[in-house]
């Protein structure tokens, strides 16, 4: 029996039986534990659609499917027309033939993945590596097949996303109908850029049904109409490739975000028979010079990215998918996605490598936002059968990502994979199946090579000519683990390795590719997926369901929290003090990373996002909170920053500049206790370099703290700079557990202004962390878990739609000192 339900496209089957409420909603409570049945079933979609006379009439119509989800027998009126197996890939399929005016039927019969590929698992000889596919979970036991799909790595799990392996039309159906002739794609080669001029190679792909076909082809600025470069062309049937060259003189670049604007021409490519215009495309493209340098020096090699002609450190986060159901993710989540990126002062973004290749959208946000992009391969923490049908699939995957994406001024790299290369080495791998099979061995080996080393770098040698290419993050040399005097690296000694926080600012790389924290989400996100008193604890089973770290990663937090911080005294004020304790671990990486260069050159934490409400790394929750992490980065990612660091008996001040001019500045140091008294004060003028990281202070301990007990003062630095910005930090000279904090009493005094509110805050003790929330009311504070100054008043603007009545009742303000209970 088959019963037909409403259906949405773009969708998934879990969407779609949720909306139908034949399921309850995935991500509440424990319902993912429920849901696993569906990834083990074949599920139809059909559609009934009339053709206009006009369209009908064409001599050439296709439809085109830009994202199946995955394995899909695709029939039209009866036909089989497309047997799809890669949710990456876009399908392209002519059916002029097969196409009546009116009720055509198309089918798309999608096969479980979980049952097309188990007798692949179960065929092969040895059992390829997929650390994070939660297989139990998946009731499966040890049965990873995940590799065996070309499909979104994390929908299997990962550690720190639910398991749904889902089904379904993910992109767009198309139909395409046209006549003699259409432009299938335009290439923009950026073959040199400077000030002065920049030259462009143009490719533009024309495709004709018949020989001897006379057209033009027109390249032009649409907004003042200037005509960059025209062509005229008899065609000959089938593709044909058309070079355009051009010139720019004095153009106006394009800059990541923070060193200027990230300026886009809007190029028009027409395609005219006699003055007609039958085909048009439009292209936003940023003019710029951008080069991966990876040059020995003394320490070994150099690994920054130089953008016109300009070292670019980058600052940034690695980025998942929004949402494990990738059709809800809507323009405006990938807006604030990115403007949350472009607000806490970002440049880079890594598109992590079991996600997906983004939307057309992300790329365009990222390029008219200056924000680099990192793309990895779809590839992680894996290995795969690269032989065969898999082989040619995944080469055709990664043809169709590149040549999507080349003309994106925001694409800085493609990379390979994300950690495959130091699993094998590192984690154990390598060894591991020398000692089951050395032959084995040599077969993943030479299948990784082929992978990695060969056919992806040619494809993007052949498609994206220029653009820089890694084959694996992190990558140093060749048949190694990574190290710290080249290459990039994922440092994880801090949370995985059980290393204390501090260890950040010792430890040294050329570019920080990933490294990261644990928190849980606010207590407002909690409530929303576990909204029952009973499991308000971190060990529940909801609350566990949503620690995809499982207790290993509770631990390690609780261990953490106890070794730095006082023991928080309920189940709010400990979510709290976890962001904290993430906020300040990621906090003093940052800023080791910034005060090192030019030796490290790049620090991308772990990670920007989440796909679903959980316990994760992120510095925004899946609702798009900020955590406190999120908010220090915005600190710390500022265009300058002012560090102070105790190093042994001196107590130091590093000013690091990304501004690309050179500046005067006024540097305050005061020494306070948490009465505000001022103990010691320090005042000096200073020059600030541009691009680089100075120490520009030093004095030893002893005579800063003048005798003060160090449990009862704090530094308060403050750099103001000629054009009056002002840079502040503060630094404490124990762990938070050891300072003698004071309970502190915060006034407020509320005012209305445009969409939410001004809140006024005064303290009489120092107050650190100080954090404002409205419960069950979503909002955004401009500032938040800030440290307030005795006596000092700051104001923070709310976004909210609460009437003042309710923003007043509602409005809790908190602080560290209030999390625990006082001796």
């Amino acid at each position: 029996m088959t019963n037909w339900y409403p259906a949405s496209v773009p969708g998934t089957v879990h969407t779609d039986l949720f909306q139908n409420k034949i399921i309850e909603d995935p991500f509440f409570r424990m319902n993912e534990r429920d849901l696993q049945w569906i990834d083990k079933e074949d599920w139809i979609y059909e559609t009934n659609f009339d053709l206009s006379e006009e369209v009908f009439q064409r001599r050439n119509i296709s439809i085109c499917f830009e994202g199946l989800d995955t394995y899909a027998d695709v029939c039209l009126n009866g036909v089989k027309i497309l047997e799809a197996n890669n949710m990456f890939r876009q399908w392209k399929v002519d059916v002029k033939t097969l196409l009546k005016k009116t009720d055509n039927v198309l089918n798309i019969y999608f096969k479980s993945p979980v049952k097309v590929d188990m007798p692949k698992w179960e065929s092969l000889p040895y059992h390829l590596q997929a650390t994070n596919d939660q297989s139990e979970n998946g009731g499966l036991l040890d049965r990873k097949i995940s590799i065996f799909a070309r499909k979104a790595g994390y929908h299997y799990g990962w550690d720190w996303g639910p398991r749904f392996v889902t089904s379904g039309i993910w992109r767009p159906i198309l139909l395409e109908a046209w006549d003699h002739v259409k432009m299938e794609n335009v290439q923009f080669i950026q073959k040199k850029v400077d000030k002065k001029s920049a030259v462009v190679q143009t490719f533009v792909e024309v495709l004709s049904d018949q020989d001897s076909n006379p057209v033009s082809i027109q390249i032009e600025d649409e907004n003042s109409h200037k005509i960059y470069s025209t062509v005229q062309i008899i065609l000959k049937k089938g593709l044909n490739k058309i070079e355009l060259n051009f010139v720019i003189k004095n153009p106006a670049l394009w800059w990541s975000n923070g060193m200027g604007e990230p300026h886009l021409y809007n190029l028009k490519t027409l395609l005219l028979k006699e003055k007609e215009v039958i085909d048009s495309r439009n292209d936003k493209i940023g003019l710029r010079s951008l080069k991966l340098i990876t040059v020995p020096d003394k320490a070994g090699e150099t690994f920054y990215f130089e953008l016109n002609g300009v070292p670019v450190f980058c600052k940034g986060a690695n980025y998942i998918p929004c949402d494990n159901f990738l059709p809800r993710v809507t323009d405006s989540i990938y807006e604030k996605t990115i403007l949350d990126a472009v607000n806490a002062n970002m440049n880079m973004l890594r598109v992590w490598g079991g996600g997906i290749y983004e939307n057309d959208y992300f790329y365009d946000l990222c390029d008219k936002y200056g924000i680099l992009v990192w793309q990895d391969f779809m590839f992680a923490c894996s290995l795969y059968p690269f032989t065969g049908e898999f082989k040619e699939n995944v080469r055709l995957e990664a043809i169709d990502n590149v040549r999507r994406l080349r003309n994106h001024p925001s694409i800085a790299l493609w990379c390979g994979n994300n950690e495959c290369n130091e699993a094998w080495f590192g984690w154990g791998w390598k060894k591991e199946y020398e000692k089951q099979n050395p032959e084995f061995a040599r077969q993943i080996w030479e299948q990784y090579l082929d992978q990695y080393h060969k056919v992806l770098p040619a494809v993007v040698s052949e498609y994206a000519p220029g653009v820089a290419y890694r084959p694996s993050s992190p990558f140093s040399v060749f048949g190694e683990i990574s190290n710290t005097e080249s290459g990039d690296n994922h440092y994880w000694n801090v949370w995985h390795g059980k290393a204390p926080i501090s260890d950040y600012d010792s430890v040294r790389s050329r570019f920080f590719s990933e490294y990261g924290f644990q928190s849980f989400p606010a207590f407002e996100s909690v409530k929303r997926y576990n909204p029952y008193e009973k499991d308000w604890d971190i060990y529940s089973d909801v609350m566990m369901s949503h620690q995809r770290g499982g207790s290993y990663a509770n631990s390690l937090i609780k261990t953490y929290l106890l070794n730095g911080y006082q023991e928080s005294k309920d189940f709010e004020s400990l979510l709290f003090m976890t962001q904290i304790l993430q906020g300040d671990a990621v906090k003093t990486a940052i800023e080791a990373h910034r005060r090192d260069r030019p030796y490290c050159m790049g620090t991308l934490f772990w990670q920007h996002n989440d796909c679903w409400p959980v316990a994760s790394w992120s510095s925004r929750d899946y609702y798009g909170r900020w955590k406190a992490q999120h908010y220090f980065a915005r600190e710390a990612y500022r265009d300058i920053l002012v560090s102070p660091i105790q190093e042994k008996s001196m107590f130091d001040v590093y000013v690091v500049s990304d501004r690309l001019k050179d500046t005067k500045a006024k540097l305050t140091i005061k020494l306070m206790d948490m009465n505000g008294v001022v103990i010691n004060t320090y005042d000096l003028l200073v020059k600030v370099t541009a691009n680089s990281s100075e120490k520009v202070f030093s004095v030893k301990m002893k005579n800063l703290l003048k005798g003060s007990p160090e449990n009862e003062v704090l530094a308060h630095v403050v750099l103001k700079t000629s054009d009056q910005s002002v840079y502040r930090n503060n630094y404490f000279f124990v762990s938070q557990k050891n300072i003698h904090y004071l309970i502190p009493n915060i006034s407020r005094f509320v005012r209305a202004v445009g969409n939410g509110y001004e809140v006024t805050l005064q303290s009489n003790h120092f107050a650190r962390g100080v954090y404002l929330s409205i419960e069950g009311v979503d909002s955004f504070f401009d500032s938040n878990y800030f440290d307030l100054l005795p006596n000092e008043r700051k104001t923070v603007r709310v976004k909210t739609s609460a009437t003042l009545e309710d923003f007043e009742k509602h409005l809790k303000v908190m602080s560290v000192a209030d999390t625990y209970v006082h001796q």
